[in-house]
C-alpha cells in the first residue's frame, strides 16, 4: 500500500505543464522519479564506498578498489564500456596502516587526532620531548597567501629555529584561543538565502590576473571569486610555487633531525581533526617529516605546557605504506551510447577521491553514488536518448581538480591557450555533484543567462521537492570549473549546505553517518533528469562565448 501510495502522491506532484517555451517530458520524469526513490540502490552505492572501500585519497589500494568496484557495478548494469581511464601522472600512492598518540608527561592523556597524507613513518613507537617552534605567529596568518613572504617567514625560520629540533616534537602552529560557536553546525536554506543566491553582488567580470601569481587576498570571499574565475591550471602555478617554498621548510626539519611535527586546525573545534596532506606526493619528492594533525583542544593543552616552562613529552606511533607502482592517475569512464547523435555527448560526473581521516563520505562519496545511480535509473528504464550519456568519477580532484583537468585537456583542448580539440564542439554539458549530502536546490548558471528558460523547465518538476533556485554565480573549487575553464558548459548544483562546511568536509567525522539517504534520492532524481532532457533536447545547450587565451608569464 505505501508504494502505491506514494506513487500516487508523484503523479499529484508533477506540474501540468512545465514553465517557458521549453517543455520537460514528465511522463519519462515520472518514472526517474519512481525509481530513483522506490527503487533506490543510491545507499548501496555509498556503502561500498565508504564503509567497505574508503577512504579513497588518491592511489591508495583504497582508491583503486574503489574503482574497480565502481567499473564492476556499472559492468553489473549492463554498462559494457566501463573502464578506467589514464589522464596522466600522478604520483605515489600513500596509505595509513597503524597510528597512536598519548600525552606521556607530565601526565597520561590520550591524544585524538591523524597523520596527514603522505606522512613519513615513524621506526616503531617513539618518545620525545616537545618543543614549540611555530612558523607564524596569528598576526602573520594573512601572509599564508602572499608567496614572497612564505619564502621570506620559512627563511627567518630556518635560522631562528637552526639547531633546537633535533630529536624533538615540533609544535608548528602557535597558541590560539577558541572561541565558542555562534552558528548553528548544521543548516538547510531557507528563502531568504537561496533569494540571497539568486541576487549576484558583483559584475561578471573577475578582476585582473597578474602572472606570476604571487599573492591571493587573505580575505576568504575574495579568494573565491579569484579561485571560481580563473581557470585551474593557471591557480596551480600558485600553488605549486608556495609548495616549492614549503620544500624548503621539509629539508629543513629533515636535515635538523625533527623526530615530528604536530598542528591543529581551528575548525576542529569541538573534537573534530581535519587533515589534509604533509608534502608532495610526486614520485621523486623527498617525503615529509611525520606529521600528525591533532584535536585543537588536545593541541592547544600541550601549547599551554610547553609556553609554561612544563616538560612534555609524547609517545607517537605512525605506520604508512607508499606505493610507487602505479604512479598514472586514472579516471572512472562509463558511456550509454546514443540512439541518433552518438558522437554528441551529455556527461556527468563527481570526484572519486578522497581525504584520509574519514571514508570520504560527504566529499564525495555522496556525489559519485548520486551519479551512479543516475546511470543506474536511467540503464535500468531502459530509455533511448539521441546523444551519448558519459559518466567520470575523477580521481586527484582534492590535490587541484587534476583528474577532470587533464581530461578536459586530452579530450576537449587547453585552457590556457584555448587551442580546441574537435570534441569540443560536441559536448551539450557537463553536470557536476560535489557539495555534500544535502539535496539539490538549484543550479549555478556559471555567468551563462542563455540556459536559465531551459533550467527552469526542467526543475518545474521538482519545484515540490525544493529544487527552485538558479543565480547567475559562478561557483569554483570542483570539477566543472574545468569545463567551464574552457568554454564548456559546465554546471554544479546548488545544494543544502547541512553540516558540510561546518564538521564533515575533510575531517575524521566524513563518514556514511552523515548522509541523509532521502536527500542523495532527490538528487539521483534531478541529476538523472537533467542529463535525460540534455541527452533528448533537439540542441545541445547554448554557451557562453570562448574565453581568450591567458597572457603568457
Amino acid at each position: 500500500m505505501m508504494r502505491h501510495a506514494f506513487a500516487l502522491f508523484l503523479l499529484g506532484t508533477i506540474p501540468a505543464t512545465a514553465s517557458g517555451e521549453e517543455n520537460a517530458d514528465l511522463a519519462t520524469i515520472h518514472r526517474i522519479k519512481n525509481e530513483a526513490f522506490l527503487g533506490s540502490r543510491v545507499m548501496d552505492q555509498l556503502f561500498y564506498l565508504t564503509d567497505v572501500n574508503g577512504p579513497r585519497l588518491t592511489n591508495s589500494p583504497g582508491f583503486r578498489a574503489a574503482a574497480d568496484w565502481s567499473v564492476g557495478r556499472l559492468k553489473e548494469w549492463g554498462v559494457a564500456s566501463a573502464r578506467l581511464e589514464k589522464w596522466g601522472t600522478f604520483g605515489r600512492g600513500w596509505s595509513l596502516t597503524r597510528f597512536s598518540a598519548h600525552l606521556k608527561e607530565p601526565v597520561y592523556a590520550p591524544l585524538p587526532g591523524i597523520p596527514k597524507a603522505w606522512s613519513a613513518a615513524t621506526r616503531g613507537a617513539i618518545t620525545a620531548e616537545v618543543v614549540s617552534a611555530p612558523l607564524f605567529t596569528p598576526q602573520e596568518d594573512a601572509d599564508r597567501f602572499d608567496l614572497p613572504k612564505v619564502t621570506e617567514r620559512i627563511r627567518k625560520y630556518a635560522a631562528d629555529q637552526k639547531g633546537r629540533l633535533g630529536g624533538r616534537i615540533v609544535l608548528i602552529e602557535p597558541a590560539r584561543e577558541l572561541t565558542p560557536p555562534t552558528e548553528p553546525p548544521s543548516e538547510r536554506y531557507d528563502d531568504k538565502k537561496l533569494a540571497d543566491l539568486v541576487t549576484s553582488p558583483e559584475p561578471f567580470a573577475a578582476p585582473p590576473l597578474p602572472r606570476p601569481l604571487l599573492r591571493l587576498d587573505p580575505d576568504p570571499k575574495k579568494r573565491w571569486r579569484i579561485f571560481a574565475a580563473y581557470p585551474a591550471e593557471v591557480l596551480w602555478e600558485y600553488w605549486e610555487s608556495v609548495e616549492n617554498a614549503y620544500d624548503r621548510l621539509t629539508a629543513f626539519l629533515h636535515d635538523e633531525g625533527a623526530a615530528a611535527v604536530l598542528s591543529t586546525d581551528q575548525r576542529g573545534a569541538g573534537g573534530i581533526v581535519f587533515a589534509e596532506n604533509a608534502g608532495r606526493w610526486g614520485k621523486d619528492a623527498a617525503a615529509p617529516p611525520v606529521w600528525v594533525v591533532l584535536q585543537p583542544e588536545a593541541y592547544y593543552r600541550i601549547t599551554r605546557l610547553v609556553d609554561r616552562k612544563i616538560p612534555v613529552k609524547v609517545e607517537l606511533e605512525v605506520a604508512a605504506a607508499f606505493s610507487d607502482e602505479a604512479t598514472d592517475g586514472v579516471n572512472v569512464v562509463a558511456e550509454i551510447p546514443g540512439a541518433k547523435k552518438k558522437e554528441e555527448v551529455v556527461m556527468l560526473g563527481a570526484h572519486l577521491d578522497s581525504w584520509h581521516s574519514g571514508t570520504g563520505a560527504t566529499d564525495n562519496a555522496a556525489g559519485c553514488a548520486v551519479a551512479l545511480e543516475a546511470m543506474r535509473i536511467l540503464k535500468t528504464l531502459n530509455l533511448t536518448m539521441d546523444r551519448t550519456v558519459r559518466l567520470a568519477l575523477w580521481s586527484g580532484e582534492e590535490q587541484g581538480l587534476y583528474g577532470s583537468r587533464g581530461y578536459v585537456k586530452e579530450h576537449f583542448g587547453d585552457p590556457v591557450t584555448m587551442a580546441l580539440k574537435p570534441e569540443h564542439a560536441k559536448l551539450a554539458a557537463y553536470f557536476n555533484v560535489d557539495n555534500g549530502t544535502g539535496k539539490i536546490r538549484g543550479v549555478y548558471l556559471q555567468g551563462n543567462d542563455a540556459v536559465r528558460p531551459i533550467f527552469e523547465s526542467w526543475l518545474a518538476p521538482f519545484r515540490d521537492l525544493g529544487a527552485t533556485t538558479l543565480t547567475i554565480r559562478d561557483t569554483g573549487g570542483t570539477d566543472h570549473q574545468s569545463f567551464d575553464d574552457l568554454g564548456l558548459p559546465g554546471f554544479q548544483f546548488i545544494q543544502d549546505p547541512l553540516d558540510y562546511g561546518s564538521r564533515t568536509h575533510h575531517s575524521n567525522l566524513d563518514v556514511y553517518d552523515h548522509i541523509v539517504p532521502a536527500d542523495l534520492m532527490q538528487a539521483s532524481a534531478i541529476l538523472a533528469s537533467f542529463v535525460y532532457e540534455a541527452a533528448t533536447r533537439p540542441d545541445m545547450l547554448p554557451r557562453k562565448p570562448l574565453p581568450k587565451p591567458l597572457p603568457k608569464s
